[in-house]
């Protein structure tokens, strides 16, 4: 297949950075043609802040570039990743004018909520979902902490509401789990045509040896990872070692408690390569999330390696680890619960330990290789390829009335 993708580029390089980059990859290596057009947040400044907030709604610069190219190139797909803010909806409109078909991966939950997350003020916000006009999104300065940054956000949600841009210029969404298609559809997506297919990862980076004293967390030190209820329980251990690998907001909180507590240690900013060796050492990942994660690439990581994880009881993490086969749930945000899950791990029999490291392991290899995530792709390729561009829907149900 011919597949134009098409990714708005985050100022700071994440998870949907590397899963994107990822499918090209295989893409690429099983035969199929790729044609890159991305957009880079990277280019927004102070001075141009403000055009870049208008063009959020409608980008025509955007909208011709696309047109251009999918005149030119004829794909068969445009594979959408990210479109916010460069890119903007107007690229939809661009690949439906041509009568290809638009496939909006959904990583995060931009369509929902201006800020992205569906978290505020330290809990899960769900204010803005379903409101043709998102207004508390505004009212809290949700996107970047900023009103005037949040009322562009906004606009452009309501104008696309409006405009019924979802429904009518998207042929289908995919999302990694069944928990955030439920929350899609909460909003008003169709629920017909968004597909779930859960990320992957490749290389395999293979099984780990599980023989450390210690307990992983690795990622972002900010509020929704669930940061100061990990440092509570850490400290309530009083066994074993739990390290902290990652940068954020909260490091200073995480320096501070590692000085005043023997079973906390902070390693500070380390490498992918670096993470992947601990994590196959670690007795078990620590995941304390205290948001509708929308599908976490390092509990994929940790369960390529055998490592179990305990996570919240929370969104997609409740449907990814599943308690007592490979890893635990604890009530999120809760520092006492968590604490109960990371002694349990280090009083775990050897016996238990090695049956739960080789669930995990065959967890990963049974949903979340390559292999498996090239079939699923392929047949949301081929079911957007039958229902032909955007909007064939609509006109099939209309010759069938």
């Amino acid at each position: 297949m011919r597949v134009l993708a098409v990714h708005n580029k985050y100022k700071i390089r994440g998870g949907e950075d590397s899963s994107r980059e990822s499918k090209l990859r295989l893409l690429t290596s099983k035969g199929h043609t790729v044609q890159e057009i991305t957009f880079d947040n990277a280019e927004i400044t102070r001075p141009n802040a403000i055009l870049a907030g208008l063009k959020a709604s409608w980008n025509q610069a955007a909208y011709d570039g696309l047109k251009q190219s999918v005149s030119a190139w004829k794909p068969d797909i445009v594979d959408v990743d990210n479109f916010f803010p460069l890119a903007s909806p107007s690229i939809y409109y661009a690949a439906r004018a041509c009568g290809v078909p638009v496939i909006q991966t959904l990583q995060n939950y931009r369509l929902l909520c201006p800020g992205g997350t569906l978290f505020r003020n330290g809990r899960v916000c769900e204010l803005c979902v379903g409101k043709p006009i998102p207004w508390p999104g505004v009212a809290h300065g949700c996107y970047r902490n900023s009103r005037a940054a949040s009322l562009a956000a906004t606009s452009m949600l309501t104008i696309h509401n409006l405009w019924g841009t979802w429904a009518k210029q998207v042929t289908l969404f995919v999302t990694g789990t069944e928990f955030c298609k439920r929350k899609f559809m909460d909003g008003g997506l169709p629920g017909d045509r968004i597909l779930v297919k859960p990320n992957f990862l490749s290389p395999d980076p293979g099984p780990g040896l599980g023989d450390g004293d210690y307990l992983l967390f690795a990622g972002r030190l900010t509020e929704e990872k669930g940061i100061r209820a990990l440092l509570e329980a850490g400290q309530r251990i009083q066994t074993g070692t739990l390290l902290i690998a990652g940068e954020g907001a909260l490091r200073s909180a995480v320096e501070e408690a590692a000085r005043n507590s023997p079973n906390i240690r902070y390693l500070g900013p380390r490498s992918a390569a670096e993470i992947r060796e601990l994590m196959g050492r670690a007795k078990a990942l620590v995941f304390p999330s205290i948001w509708f994660e929308g599908f976490p690439m390092a509990i994929v990581e940790s369960l390529a390696r055998g490592t179990p994880v305990i996570a919240s009881r929370l969104g997609s993490m409740a449907e990814i680890v599943q308690d007592g086969k490979n890893g635990w749930l604890v009530a999120p945000g809760n520092p006492d619960c968590l604490a109960d899950a990371m002694l349990h791990v280090f009083r775990d029999d050897p016996a238990g330990a090695a049956r739960l490291r080789a669930s995990a392991r065959s967890d990963f290899e049974e949903n979340y290789t390559a292999e498996r995530n090239y079939a699923r792709l392929m047949f949301t390729y081929e079911k957007a390829t039958q229902l032909g561009g955007p909007h064939a829907h609509t006109q099939a149900a209309a010759a069938a009335g």
